[in-house]
């Protein structure tokens, strides 16, 4: 066992046997590169990642890479998703010296932390215009003995060009509408019409574009979102069999899976699909987030309340291996022919709608065979998603057993993933922290008390965001040129501050808080809170001009900036008739909040109507007579809007 065998992080304990000497991140391996004057070699990657797996297998379970690896260099470990201020600085000098990245990511550093040299995945054996691993290894040590003083000053050159990277002033041109039209024809000109989605292969979901384009609502834009909701619900990339989708598709048809499961992919796109079936009415919508949320309730909900991080994309080596059939076992188990697709190794994908029978049966014969490995870390950023879309999901499907797990996600989030202080911890394993919480651990699980505030009506959800918001605020502001930094005022010193902000795979710190600020802004009346989400829109105005995709959800809060301030507040059960006709619709625009309650401006003063519950219609505070029936809210809401 090497110095992993502690860590919390399911992937650190996958390497905690290897021949490599691996440290985690901290000041021990940097004091040791100190003292033996030996460069860092710092991998990043991550338990469900299939390539990780490959080089592992190859490289570090070798015992004679393993022996030249442990002469020549202090070796580092990382979980990108605990530590993603070191992902986040690791990944941008790869990209910067390379041109692309990728994980797992291999960075040689000098011992003050200075990368000077950066790749992804080496192969054993030189392959593709790659050299071996080993080869790297001996000509990296060789530059660092023989030309050390170059290679400390080419390391400064790239530490600056970091440290420059995360400076992004803000745009000096005025914010205006013309922002959002403009990102809209951007983003239908990366349109695949053939199947749906954004780009050629390999092809990823895309939820936070779908987001933008349903806030658009017009012919185009809905068309849009119809054809990938509809791809991607084929199969392949979602799982028919038992429901949640795959990472990404190697191919343009979303056939083709990368087979991991992650917990972020499924909630958000279970909410992309609820507000799809909200606009829309299509069954297969709510199918698809009802099998969606069964999946993650079923496959990661954790006996303490919290949900898993990820389920892996390969069964003992072989990727896909529990979700794909033989011609053999598919023939047995009676799946029609004109559902099957080919995969590889003579195995097979299941795809197109099953019946209700054939399901079930296929998922218990499938739930015999050898699970895939799951990651049993509870995120905070991505439990923070999966408790926004429980929450609107139970709430709008009428499902109280989703509520119920939402309600137990949100109290292991303010509970075992909080410290004693009221700060977010970023994860938690086995009883055990990895350490504080990232600006997305604060924006997301803001993001996700809303909701369940909204689904429950129970006032403390909705005050614990604001909390937390303007805890955010404090750790993670960045007074001079606005925005927020990815790491808090206190963290690592190791590492330099950058700011997270573009919506891939999923929103951003920057762009999450920032819709949080304004929607909690709205119901505080609490000017300060908008001013702080606009300085993040300053920063990325001339990228949503350049690439609007990458910006996705910021254009969701731009476009709830630009709306006019229209306010809900709701007085009573949420289950009552008024309450659910108020909130029947899919209406991102409008922000809303339920009492009765005092110290919440939008709240204070507004009772229940002769005892029964009202819904009270406010545009920048100023209300309209309440309405407690709710065949007269569609008039109430026409004045309003």
């Amino acid at each position: 066992m090497n110095r992993l065998a502690g860590a919390t992080s399911p992937y650190l304990l996958q390497h905690a046997e290897n021949p490599v000497d691996w440290h985690p991140w901290g000041e021990e391996a940097f004091e040791l590169a100190r003292a033996e004057e030996k460069p860092l070699l710092v991998s990043v990657g991550y338990s469900s990642c299939h390539w990780c797996h490959v080089m592992a297998h190859e490289s570090f379970e070798d015992p004679a890479t393993a022996a030249l690896m442990n002469d020549l260099f202090v070796n580092v470990k990382v979980d990108r998703e605990e530590r993603p201020d070191v992902d986040a600085v690791t990944m941008e000098a790869t990209v910067g010296m390379t041109g692309s990245g990728g994980w797992p990511t291999t960075v040689f550093m000098t011992p003050e932390g200075r990368p000077f040299y950066a790749g992804t995945y080496f192969p054993p054996e030189p392959r593709h215009g790659l050299a071996s691993f080993r080869d790297l290894l001996e000509a990296v040590a060789r530059a660092w003995s023989e030309r050390r003083a170059d290679i400390e000053r080419q390391a400064a050159q790239i530490d600056g060009t970091l440290r420059r990277s995360s400076e992004l002033r803000p745009s000096s041109e005025p914010l205006t509408e013309s922002l959002m039209t403009e990102a809209a024809r951007g983003i239908a000109r990366s349109f695949e019409p053939a199947f749906g989605g954004f780009g050629g292969a390999p092809k990823f979901p895309a939820a936070s574009t779908l987001e933008f384009l349903l806030r658009r609502g017009d012919e185009d834009a809905l068309a849009m979102v119809t054809a990938t909701l509809d791809g991607m619900a084929a199969g392949g990339l979602y799982d028919v069999v038992g429901g949640g989708f795959h990472r990404y598709s190697v191919d343009a048809r979303w056939l083709v899976p990368h087979f991991e499961k992650m917990l972020y992919d499924n909630a958000v796109l279970a909410s992309t699909y609820l507000h799809g079936w909200a606009v829309t009415g299509r069954p297969r919508y709510r199918e698809i987030v009802e099998e969606t949320v069964d999946y993650v309730v079923r496959e990661m909900l954790l006996p303490e309340g919290g949900l898993a991080s990820a389920q892996d994309a390969d069964t003992d080596g072989v990727e896909g291996l529990t979700y794909t059939w033989t011609g053999e076992e598919a023939e047995a188990s009676g799946i029609p022919g004109d559902l099957l697709e080919p995969f590889e190794h003579g195995r097979l994908i299941v795809r197109g709608q099953l019946d209700s029978e054939l399901k079930a049966r296929l998922l218990a014969e499938r739930a015999t065979r050898e699970q895939p490995f799951r990651d049993d870390k509870v995120l905070a950023s991505w439990n923070g998603l999966a408790l926004a879309a429980l929450a609107e999901a139970g709430y709008r499907l009428e499902r109280d057993d989703w509520l119920d797990v939402a309600r137990g996600v949100g109290e292991f989030l303010l509970g075992p993933l909080s410290d004693p202080d009221g700060r977010l911890l970023r994860s938690r394993r086995d009883g055990r922290a990895s350490g504080p919480g990232f600006l997305d651990d604060y924006a997301n699980v803001a993001y996700g008390l809303m909701e369940l505030h909204l689904a429950t009506g129970e006032l403390r959800w909705l005050t614990e965001a604001h909390r937390l918001a303007l805890l955010a605020i404090e750790l993670f502001g960045d007074e001079e040129r606005g925005g927020f930094y990815l790491a808090a005022v206190d963290a690592d010193e190791r590492v330099h501050r950058t700011k997270d902000l573009q919506d891939t795979p999923i929103p951003s710190g920057n762009s999450m808080l920032a819709w949080v600020l304004l929607r909690l802004g709205r119901i505080w009346g609490d000017e300060e809170l908008e001013r702080r989400a606009v300085s993040v829109f300053r920063l990325v105005e001339p990228a949503l001009r350049r690439a609007p995709g990458g910006f996705a959800w910021m254009l969701c809060g731009l476009d709830l900036w630009f709306s006019p301030t229209r306010e809900i507040a709701i007085v009573g059960s949420v289950d009552s008739p008024v309450a659910r006709a108020a909130l029947a619709s899919f209406e991102p625009r409008t922000v809303v909040a339920v009492g009765p309650a005092e110290g919440v401006p939008l709240l204070e003063g507004k009772r229940l109507v002769d005892g029964k519950p009202a819904v009270y219609a406010c545009e920048r505070f100023v209300c309209q007579a309440p309405v407690t029936d709710a065949a007269a809210l569609a008039t109430l809401t026409a004045a309003a809007g």
